[in-house]
This record gives C-alpha cells, sequence and structure tokens, in this order.
C-alpha cells in the first residue's frame, strides 16, 4: 500500500489549471527547448501541450514560455523568467508537503499501518 498525494492550483471555478502535468511539461520545454518535443516525449499531442500552457498562462495571468519562429536555427520555446520561478517555487513547496505529508502519516497511520509506505506522486 502506498499513500499518495499532489498538489494542483484551481481557479475559483474548480478548474484545475496547474499541477504535475504542466510542470512536468515545462522542465521538458526547458530541457528540450520545445513544446512540441516535449509533448511528444510526454506522449502527449502538442494541441493538449498548448491548451495546458495556455490555460495556465490565463489563470497564472503571465506568459510561461517564450515562442520562436523558424528561421535558420529553426524555432523552439523557452521558459520566462516567470515560469523558471513558479517551477522552483512549486518544486520547493511540493517538497515541503512531502515532508509535512511524511510527518503527518508517521503520527497518524504508522502504529496502524506499519506494512505502509508513505510514497508520493509516482
Amino acid at each position: 500500500m502506498k499513500l499518495r498525494f499532489g498538489v494542483s492550483f484551481e481557479n475559483d471555478n474548480g478548474l484545475r489549471y496547474f499541477g504535475e502535468g504542466p510542470y512536468r511539461l515545462l522542465r521538458m520545454v526547458e530541457e528540450m527547448s520545445s513544446l512540441r518535443a516535449a509533448a511528444q516525449c510526454m506522449g502527449m499531442a502538442y494541441t493538449k501541450a498548448f491548451h495546458l500552457i495556455k490555460q495556465a498562462e490565463e489563470n497564472l495571468g503571465f506568459p510561461l514560455i517564450k515562442r520562436s519562429i523558424g528561421g535558420k536555427g529553426g524555432g523552439g520555446s523557452s521558459l520566462t523568467l516567470e515560469a523558471k520561478e513558479l517551477v522552483r517555487r512549486y518544486e520547493a513547496y511540493r517538497a515541503a508537503c512531502d515532508h509535512m505529508a511524511e510527518e503527518l502519516y508517521q503520527k497518524h497511520f504508522s502504529d496502524f499501518l506499519p506494512e505502509a509506505s508513505s510514497n508520493y506522486r509516482k
């Protein structure tokens, strides 16, 4: 048995717009310098990836990706400064949540479900 939880952002209408999926997509864009390549690597359609990014941008109020079009070296994508800061803060917040969740699990369940491991988000 494994305990799982996740961190996501929702708007006032209950629409989830940022969480593990968009976070991983941004990390892949940063690594591959391409939204299309990042989506393909994740097994996701480009249109879905584009929609995830646009939805997050609309709810956050700032752009996440800078796009460059074609040319001699080809086009590409890179993260904005705000996106890099969002990724950094999301990672720090998630790590703090993992730590607290582990402590709370030990407090509330370790003597009740001793064989269970508290493994998050895999």
